[in-house]
């Protein structure tokens, strides 16, 4: 999908813009490109550069000197490979003409030698110009692969924009969902928590409009296939009537259970989730035969729109089966 034909390719409702980033983006100067994921350092910067950087990503350490000559050969490639990473790794150089102390105590006796840290302590290493190849292995080796870092990091803003849109932030949920749909187009479920927001704020159409134009694998995932449902729901609502009107039938006659099942079908797309269960308990208790079984079913099917570990399908389920074991 592109980004003109997307109905979410752009802010939603004027403001929802996408804030998150993903693998590791560079760093600016905040006036031009990306910053370099090299540096030079010192003996006195050593701590701050490395040990107490190896805590937040793995750091490469380059001990060189400027008359090596295999060191001249490596660093660049190094460089290159290391920018190339995207923040999984960054590289120090340390010009051991300059600052011997910190090559001393590591035992460093040959040139150029690289030497991973991870957690603040050196976890493996090598020595030599080593091919591209090897230095893009290494760096796997002590980051991981690429692909695992995105994918953890999606699936963690994923969970952060489910948080936020469980209580009630929903234009910051749409900003992380949208962010994740920019890094991955195709990921189903930040395409169903962008429809969800949507459903939140009341814009069914677009939310329909954004389910058409999924590709048919992401419109078959779980996460998708919920939202349709919801979608068919708020769908069907808007043909059984006034709430205000079957209400008014309710108190006049409780047992009229075919207006009891509309309004309960209307309070359940309006969110209204525990007073659209409590209307299919009711006919549950008072006549299992209506429309076979029909309130148990419909609710079955609020179940499996809302999701198993909703605060109402978990009440409503218990109280489902007290009435049906009774």
């Amino acid at each position: 999908m592109s980004g003109t034909d997307n109905p979410y390719g752009g802010s939603y409702g004027g403001q929802m813009t996408a804030s998150a980033q993903f693998g590791g983006s560079a760093p600016t100067n905040g006036s031009g490109p990306a910053a370099s994921f090299v540096k030079d350092t010192t003996t006195a910067a050593f701590g701050a550069d490395v040990i107490e950087e190896s805590r937040r990503q793995p750091v490469l350490v380059d001990f060189w000197a400027p008359w090596c000559g295999p060191c001249k050969q490596l660093t660049p490639v190094l460089e290159r490979v290391v920018n190339e990473a995207q923040g999984r790794v960054r590289l120090v150089k340390l010009n051991i003409d300059d600052h011997p102390a910190i090559p001393g105590q590591m035992g460093i006796q040959s040139i150029p030698a690289v030497v991973a840290f991870v957690d603040g302590r050196p976890v493996d290493g090598f020595m030599g110009a080593v091919p591209e190849t090897q230095l893009r292995q290494f760096i796997d080796k002590v980051a991981g692969p690429a692909g695992a870092d995105r994918a953890a990091e999606i699936e963690a803003v994923l969970g952060e924009a489910d948080g936020l849109l469980t209580t009630g932030d929903v234009q910051g949920a749409a900003q992380l969902f949208g962010a994740v749909l920019q890094a991955d187009p195709d990921n189903a479920k930040a395409a169903a928590g962008m429809m969800r927001c949507m459903i939140e704020l009341g814009d069914l159409a677009r939310a329909s409009q954004m389910l058409a134009s999924l590709p048919e694998e992401v419109s078959r995932e779980p996460a998708v296939q919920a939202v349709a449902k919801k979608l068919e729901q708020f769908e069907e609502a808007r043909k059984l009537g006034d709430p205000a009107a079957l209400e008014h039938e309710l108190s006049l006659h409780p047992d009229n259970h075919e207006a009891r099942m509309k309004l309960a079908k209307i309070r359940n797309a309006e969110g209204k989730r525990e007073e659209a269960a409590e209307h299919l308990l009711y006919i549950m208790r008072k006549d299992r035969e209506f429309e076979e079984d029909g309130a148990r079913r419909q609710l079955v099917e609020f179940f499996e729109a809302w999701g198993p570990k909703d605060p109402a399908t978990l009440t409503a389920r218990r109280r489902m089966s007290s009435i049906l074991f009774s």
